[in-house]
């Protein structure tokens, strides 16, 4: 014995009872009565009408059993390293203060300029040994950019 489901109420259907409705589009909707019939031909929404299935589920009515709330998990911080970079040595230098933040990075943007004051008179000695000639080769490609490959034929 098969029971069908009213496409618009959501109720039973008992073999022998209810009506079949196919679409043009060849959709079959089945009916349990014909106040639900009329209704669906309506355009009614089941949700607002009262007496329905979708309308009962819609408004939690009737669900007594399942009372018990579902408890949301509340998410746990944790202070996890970043790759590079050990917890202790970030908690490290969130300890540290202002002045020595400060103190530190003028060191490094000292050192900085030395290297390229450095690098500088290096290509200066470079082309002093070449005899005023810069070497060959754009800027760029002096720069490490990427090598344009020219394109041989077969």
């Amino acid at each position: 014995m098969k029971i069908e489901i009213d496409s618009f109420s959501g109720s039973k259907i008992y073999p022998g009872r209810g009506t079949l409705f196919v679409r043009g589009d060849s959709k079959i909707f089945r009916y349990q009565s014909s106040k639900s019939a009329s209704l669906f031909h309506q355009r009614k929404n089941p949700r607002r009408v009262a007496w329905t299935v979708l309308y009962r589920r819609h408004h939690k009515k009737g669900i007594s059993e399942e009372a018990t709330k579902k408890r949301s998990r509340k998410a746990v911080k944790h202070q996890r390293p970043i790759s590079g970079a050990s917890l202790e040595f970030i908690k490290e230098k969130r300890a540290q203060k202002p002045a020595e933040r400060k103190a530190t990075r003028e060191e490094r943007i000292r050192k900085a300029k030395e290297e390229a004051k450095a690098k500088k008179a290096e290509r200066k000695a470079e082309i002093a040994k070449n005899g005023g000639v810069a070497p060959k080769g754009s800027k760029m490609g002096q720069k490490g950019a990427f090598q344009k490959v020219q394109a041989t034929s077969r």
